[in-house]
């Protein structure tokens, strides 16, 4: 199967969905016009890493990879669980790698331990946290069972990041539906900011207890040595019932530590003014599993283009339909099986 890597988003979802479905479905694959929608179009470090780790898991055989390349091909094998290390030598997110190979594992019910070295917390990237706090919950009732454990964390540039994943895939105990958020029943503010003074991990606390009312007791820097950084990163949580949503925000030069808090309040403040229980950035994550568990429906904020990618990319390998209506505060998306 031909994809052309300009459709959508026009970046690196489209290469890691596709890849995973060639695990999937065992569907030989060719890329072209790699993240032909970025400023810097072609293969990326941690693009390189992911199409490597789907490799691996999946015996497969690759060629053209290689950086700033424009096309790639893909030809799958099976998929086999085990031990697997994976690895980016900058700091390109690690967990947008094991979002390529997580579903296959899942879809093979095959256990198996991945270990990962690289970006833990990135800009344009779920964070670790994102990923074992709001992610993995979520897609656990569609028998994508793992538990996750980070080691240290990795920020740009310096990396070195170190999680685990251990995973114990299950049969879906039925489809996911996700259309009522129950009562806030807890929030937190937490902050990493290694090798970087106090007062920004204070300032970013002070500025959302000022506008969100949350108390000292809900807001926590995270102890961490300044040789993991330099690096910042701030996470507002906020839980209905057992679920968790997380907005992010990160540091940058000369960006003042309360743009970085107003960054992430507003997106947390667009969240909660809508009556849905899922958030933007999950939504476009919960698409695959669902499809591969063959049903399921949840309410959401307005589509990314991420989603709007993945349910246009999904049906080209597998049978499914999805639909999207309208309902208070976003859009309610389906997916059943076609035909």
């Amino acid at each position: 199967m031909e994809i052309d890597g300009a459709m959508g988003e026009g970046g690196g979802q489209v290469l890691r969905t596709s890849l995973a479905l060639s695990l999937i479905t065992q569907t030989p694959l060719r890329v072209v016009n790699v993240r032909a929608g970025r400023k810097r179009p072609g293969l990326r470090r941690q693009h390189v890493a992911a199409i490597e780790a789907a490799a691996q898991v999946g015996g497969g055989r690759v060629e053209g990879v290689a950086l700033d390349a424009r096309e790639f091909t893909f030809y799958p094998r099976a998929i086999r669980g085990g031990d697997y290390r994976f690895e980016v030598e900058s700091a390109g997110s690690m967990t947008l790698v094991a979002q390529t190979v997580l579903p296959a594992l899942w879809a093979a019910r095959v256990p198996a331990t991945l270990a990962f070295k690289g970006g833990t917390h990135n800009p344009m990237a779920p964070t670790f946290h994102y990923l074992s706090e709001v992610f993995l919950p979520r897609v656990a009732p569609l028998g994508c069972k793992a538990s996750a454990t980070l080691a240290r964390p990795g920020f740009y540039p310096r990396g070195g990041g170190r999680f685990r994943l251990e995973l114990s895939p299950e049969r879906p105990a039925g489809a996911l539906t996700l259309l009522e958020r129950e009562p806030l029943s807890g929030a937190r503010a937490r902050v990493m900011a290694p090798g970087l003074p106090e007062h920004v991990a204070q300032r970013e606390l002070a500025r959302v207890r000022e506008r969100l009312g949350w108390s000292e007791a809900q807001c926590e820097v995270v102890p961490c040595s300044a040789a993991q950084g330099p690096g910042n990163v701030l996470i507002l949580e906020v839980q209905h019932g057992g679920l968790r949503e997380h907005a992010t925000a990160f540091g940058e030069r000369r960006k003042p530590a309360e743009a970085v808090a107003d960054e992430a309040i507003d997106e947390l403040e667009r969240y909660l003014a809508a009556p849905v229980p899922v958030g933007e950035h999950l939504a476009d994550q919960l698409l695959l599993p669902m499809a591969l568990a063959g049903g399921g429906r949840f309410r959401t904020l307005p589509l990314s283009l991420h989603a709007r990618t993945q349910l246009e990319l999904i049906p080209r390998f597998l049978g499914v339909e999805f639909s999207v209506t309208p309902c208070p505060g976003g859009v309610e998306v389906s997916v059943a099986r076609s035909g």
